[in-house]
């Protein structure tokens, strides 16, 4: 079965409210480094950040957290690679 492939301890609410946090922690990180001018960690941050807030975004099937959030992917993406 589908569902027994991945085990998450607790509730599909319980796993988004933590990547919701985790992700918010990381790309507090993320602006940290930026501020301190430690590049390239802080892509690195906000890459992940990005990706678990685009994650959020698709459980809760919110369509601004995954645009926003994706448009922020395709910029920091492009950006790194025109560098």
């Amino acid at each position: 079965m589908q569902s027994d492939l991945i085990a998450w301890p607790g509730s599909r609410d319980q796993m988004v409210f933590g990547i919701k946090w985790a992700a918010s922690i990381v790309q507090i990180l993320g602006y940290t480094a930026t501020g301190f001018g430690w590049t390239p960690w802080n892509l690195y941050l906000f890459v992940i950040g990005v990706l678990g807030w685009l994650t959020v975004g698709v459980f809760w099937k919110d369509r601004a957290i995954i645009l926003i959030h994706a448009v922020a992917m395709a910029a920091m993406l492009l950006g790194a690679t025109a560098s």
